[in-house]
């Protein structure tokens, strides 16, 4: 065989032929991460079938050197510590642009032994995760070999490519953009976003505040408007007999017949709490601020962010926020009452581990100050929102 055989590689491959090759091998990886290694592994939010979990295993590892219990238990952590010094990869401790360019450093500083204790339960530990899977290099040169076999020289700019980018997407951007830059469905304790709805190009990923708001759900997209491919692609394997996802975000059913508290009440209203505090700020907060803009014309541009101002986590509420908050609530008394009897509320859903006694009390001691807010204020929706939580109910089990 001649040297510029060689220089082509085997099958002399065109470079357009590369191209593709490139981007089925990393969707494929991210198909595996996202199917694999976030929902499955870290979030236990399906079961897999044995050959399919270890095809993607050896598939993560092949195309970038990642062991699952290493990457597991970092993820976990990151749930455990969002936003936190001990977070591996929050852009809001080590900045944006040092976790989007150096999300990989971030991830291999995180992975020590008391971590992978701590947070690895429940991953592999057979011979081939200790003595293969563990070689991050053995893995990704297997592939340098494959891409220079098939397409010469050009298989190193392709390898590269596969290098550098699964790791700044999945490393980078989903860690770094998504708790930076997006739109947020839900008010959850950190600052994730949803990068974009149509979340195909990183198979869903892109949804992050939808999936820090249930984590253990298979399905990152919430709104009819959304569309998370990661989920597509759990549904084909599911067709064919391969995996089966948990139920989809947490049950709850309503009853317009009930008009009083009870557990079970408490039980969905717990379950289902980010979403009624998106609930909150849809019907209670947007109503009273159109009303004010209406009523004050000339105060309508201080009224553009109101709702954001009240509704917003405050682990995300920059100092600007802040100071145009104050002037919020000092020139508008009625916002002021609202924003505080809505932290009032999240007061109630830190008491959702303690004992169901004091939950039920506080709960009713919540409702009871709306319906004299509403009264005061003259706040029709508030009732409103109030009469639909009572309805609020666990589906109840039917015997076979």
């Amino acid at each position: 065989m001649e040297f510029l055989d060689w220089w082509y590689g085997l099958l002399g491959l065109s470079i357009p032929t590369a191209a593709i090759y490139i981007l089925v091998t990393t969707h494929v990886t991210f198909i595996a991460i996202t199917v694999y290694l976030h929902r499955f592994s870290a979030h236990r939010a399906m079961t897999m079938h044995p050959a399919l979990q270890h095809v993607m295993r050896f598939w993560v590892w092949f195309t970038t050197g990642m062991g699952t219990k290493s990457w597991t238990a970092v993820h976990r952590k990151h749930h455990a510590l969002t936003e936190t010094e001990g977070d591996p990869h929050s852009p809001k401790v080590k900045g944006l642009w040092t976790i989007l360019f150096k999300g990989v450093e971030a991830y291999r500083d995180a992975i020590t032994p008391d971590t992978l204790e701590k947070y690895g339960k429940g991953t592999p530990d057979d011979w081939l995760e200790n003595n293969i899977y563990d070689q991050d290099k053995l893995g990704v040169g297997m592939l340098l070999v494959i891409d220079l076999l098939l397409f010469g020289s050009v298989g190193l700019v392709v390898w590269g490519i596969q290098m550098i980018w699964v790791p700044f997407f999945a490393a980078g951007v989903i860690n770094g953009v998504g708790h930076a830059i997006g739109y947020r469905n839900f008010e959850c304790p950190d600052a994730s976003k949803n990068i974009v709805p149509i979340a195909f190009f990183i198979c869903g990923e892109e949804l992050h505040n939808n999936h820090h708001t249930y984590p253990n759900s298979p399905k990152l997209s919430v709104k009819k408007w959304e569309f998370d491919l990661g989920w597509g692609y759990i549904k084909l394997f599911e067709f064919f007999g391969l995996c089966k996802p948990n139920k989809v975000g947490p049950v709850i059913e309503k009853d317009k017949t009930k008009s009083a508290i009870d557990f079970d009440t408490l039980r969905a209203l717990a379950n289902d709490r980010f979403a009624v505090m998106s609930k909150f700020a849809n019907q209670v907060v947007s109503p009273v601020v159109s009303s004010l803009s209406s009523e004050n014309g000339n105060s309508r541009k201080l009224l553009q962010k109101a709702k954001r101002a009240i509704c917003r986590d405050p682990i995300v509420m920059d100092q600007k926020m802040s100071q145009y908050q104050e002037q919020l609530f000092k020139q508008f008394p009625v916002l002021a009452e609202i924003y505080r009897h809505k932290e009032e509320l999240l007061k109630v859903w830190s008491k959702r581990t303690g004992r169901k006694e004091e939950l039920l009390k506080a709960f009713g001691n919540w409702c009871e100050a709306s319906e004299k807010i509403a009264e005061r204020w003259r706040l029709e929706h508030l009732s409103k929102f109030v009469d639909e939580l009572k309805s609020y109910s666990v589906p109840k089990l039917t015997s076979a």
